[in-house]
């Protein structure tokens, strides 16, 4: 268990070879490493005539931007829905390095430029990570608002309809050929507060709308457990945001979180203050008032100016594609265990999505149908899937108790845990390490936690 663990917390990545253009290579047909299929080229289905494909993809964060944006670069005649075009979601805001050159984002849109974190435990022991950071490496905190917006924006501009609408429902088609028909209000400048219903045919579907999915309901893709976060964005003096200027905060403890963190990340001009849990979501706002408690020296004065609150995946969905539709971002269930990322797997599934609905539609030309969306289901599985597993065993060992979270921010104070960390972090590849390292940070690894076991025992007998 602990040699899994050690695995996951260097950062288990495999190598995701990068292709941003949209004249597409075909991708391995190797087997997913939970299901086997099948996959059929669908190059003999029939041409679209007198239009280009059609797609809609419902929801507007960086999955369904990232989707739109390719969708319409490779020819096809794109639809993007979207109810909230100031939706600001309460994540911490985290973005990798890898993410600003891989989707072209603007360093203005990036609040501040992380090259410290302070991982601070039960005990309020305070380790602090970043020590092996290289001059230009950093971690980016945005706020949503700005990203998706800007996403979106550039999907517009590269030619997708935005539409400022709720999706209500879908109508199934009856042929293979046959469209789906969405229902959903538009709120445009006219109708106002009160939207206008209206339909829309088109001939698939990528469902970017969220851990509610509508899109997952109308497809029956199955329940998943979920998290609730909740954060506040305080605004504080000048002086205390020196302290933050390129400074996150995460916090660990039972009083924080049983089963997650609670977190201060910096923003352009106040700290984003939050917390989640997925075992005890009743007593959400019990725990943020702690993360505020730990946070007190530092926030002192601050003033509340907006509070979030939004479900966040725990794994992915038993159903992620069915015939001509898919689900992407937090609807497939794409937020990691352990360190809760999703933004940048939201926009990775929803471009490796896209990109396979250009590639099996000849450039919108031919129809499509749920061999050419396997495609993209099969090559995410084969590169994600190995991560996903580790972290969640990963939040088990060291998320369990207070002395396993000692243990685990004691592990962080290890320069080459650090070093392993963050290249796999800023750049989702597989570091190689160094063997003699290796063995050191195992019997390191195994020290912490038999050191957390023996502590967990003494607080048990005190208890009795």
């Amino acid at each position: 268990m602990a040699s899994i663990a050690l695995k996951s917390f260097v950062g288990l990545r495999q190598s995701t070879p990068e292709n941003n253009s949209i004249v597409l290579s075909k991708p391995s047909s190797a087997a997913l490493p939970h299901r086997k299929f099948r996959i059929n080229a669908s190059k003999s289905s029939p041409r679209v005539t007198g239009r280009n494909l059609r797609v809609a993809v419902i929801g507007g964060g960086p999955a369904g931007g990232a989707a739109a944006e390719t969708l319409a670069k490779g020819g096809i005649e794109t639809f993007l829905i979207e109810r909230k075009m100031d939706n600001c979601k309460p994540c911490g805001g985290a973005i990798p390095l890898c993410m600003v050159g891989e989707f072209d984002l603007p360093l203005d849109i990036i609040d501040r430029r992380v090259t410290k974190m302070k991982m601070i435990s039960p005990s309020n022991v305070a380790v602090d990570i970043g020590r092996t950071l290289k001059p230009h490496e950093y971690i980016g905190m945005v706020r949503r608002e700005v990203l998706d917006a800007y996403l979106r924006d550039r999907a517009s501009t590269a030619g997708a309809t935005v539409i400022n609408g709720l999706f209500l429902k879908m109508d199934l088609p009856q042929s293979k050929t046959a469209p789906y028909v969405l229902h959903y209000s538009d709120y445009n400048s006219k109708t106002k507060a009160a939207g206008e219903k209206k339909t829309l045919e088109v001939d698939a579907i990528i469902g970017a709308d969220g851990a509610n999915s509508r899109v997952a309901k109308g497809i029956n893709a199955g329940d998943y457990e979920y998290a609730i976060a909740f954060q506040e964005r305080i605004k504080i003096s000048d002086d205390k945001m020196k302290y933050y200027e390129n400074l996150a905060e995460m916090y660990v403890g039972d009083d924080v979180s049983p089963d997650f963190y609670g977190w201060v990340f910096p923003k352009c001009d106040h700290v984003a203050v939050g917390t989640g849990t997925v075992t005890h979501k009743g007593d959400i706002k019990k725990f943020q008032t702690a993360t505020r408690l730990r946070a007190r020296d530092k926030i002192e004065g601050g003033k509340i100016i907006r509070v979030e609150a939004h479900p966040i995946p725990e794994h992915p969905r038993p159903k992620r594609v069915l015939d001509r539709v898919a689900l992407v971002g937090d609807a497939a269930g794409y937020v990691t265990k352990c360190s809760g990322e999703g933004i940048y797997f939201a926009a990775k599934s929803g471009r490796m999505c896209a990109e396979a609905l250009v590639e099996g539609s000849e450039n919108g030309k031919r129809m499509v149908d749920e061999s050419d969306l396997r495609v993209y289901l099969e090559k995410w599985d084969k590169t994600y899937w190995p991560t996903y597993k580790v972290l969640d065993i990963l939040q088990k060992v060291f998320y369990r108790s207070n002395p396993a979270r000692e243990a685990f921010v004691e592990m962080c104070a290890d320069e080459y845990v650090q070093k392993m960390t963050f290249d796999s972090y800023l750049y989702k590849r597989v570091v190689p390490g160094n063997p003699l390292d290796d063995l050191k940070l195992a019997v390191n690894t195994i020290g912490s936690l038999v050191r957390a076991n023996a502590l967990r025992k003494e607080m048990e007998k005190l208890s009795v």
